[in-house]
């Protein structure tokens, strides 16, 4: 049920979704006054969500960008968040604009700073293909000579709640002691710390997948921008699924 709430509420914060339908209300609107009010409310929220500079500054007080891991310190497992790779629509799959979260796995087990992988996610969709996502990342793995002994897959969650949930049930039954780095994307790593400590799952933050490391601003920031409608999409999405995990789940 609140795997479902969750993908109603994604479609109902679709900004440009709300834009058009105030715009739609101003134009059939017969009333002048309405049609004047709805019109320029459409033109507000356009811009204030189209502004790089907002979004930049919610981004900077959102994500955390800090890597507080030891250089000297080794840990038995990196937890690597999935929504990096895609189904294909013909049983494959493919990287997306997310694939730091698997390149910055690698790395860790590579250079010896985890000994195994533990790759989460299932598919996520409200009617799923047979695309499994962890699955198929297990298969990217073994082309990388990664050997399978060193990956754990877990293919059956569709969100972080599960994600949590699955993995902790995972690491348990192969008996990998804690704390376990948790890889994710800055932006959403704030509320996978939140859940994975709440269903007791001891982990470090490792973020990556960055939109920037430093704040900046420039005079382009103040035109309108079609990526920072997305940009505010996600957080949006992030902030609403902090608090009612945090205060309500």
């Amino acid at each position: 049920m609140f795997f479902i709430f969750s993908k109603v509420l994604s479609f109902l914060m679709n900004l440009l979704l709300w834009v058009f339908a105030i715009l739609l209300i101003a134009l059939f609107s017969k009333n002048v006054k309405r049609k004047r009010k709805f019109l320029l409310a459409g033109i507000i929220v356009l811009y204030i969500f189209s502004n790089s500079l907002l979004l930049n500054l919610v981004s900077w007080c959102w994500d955390i960008r800090d890597i507080a891991v030891p250089a000297d310190k080794k840990y038995a497992c990196a937890i690597v968040l999935g929504g990096f790779s895609s189904d294909d629509g013909n049983g494959g799959g493919f990287f997306n604009s997310a694939a730091d979260r698997f390149i910055q796995g690698v790395r860790l087990q590579k250079t010896g700073k985890v000994s195994h992988l533990l790759i989460t996610g299932g598919n996520g969709l409200l009617r799923p293909s047979g695309f499994r996502e962890a699955d198929w990342v297990r298969e990217q793995l073994r082309e990388m000579q990664v050997p399978d002994s060193c990956v754990l897959s877990e293919p059956k969650s569709r969100n972080t709640i599960e994600n949590a949930a699955f993995s902790k049930e995972l690491l348990q039954q192969h008996k990998l002691k804690a704390p376990y780095l948790l890889v994710t994307s800055a932006f959403h790593m704030r509320r996978s710390l939140m859940i994975f400590k709440k269903q007791g799952v001891d982990v470090v933050a490792y973020p990556c997948n960055f939109s920037s490391r430093r704040f900046s601003a420039s005079a382009d920031d103040f035109l309108p921008n079609a990526g920072a409608l997305a940009g505010w999409g996600t957080y949006i999405k992030e902030a609403i699924g902090y608090v009612v995990t945090r205060y309500f789940k």
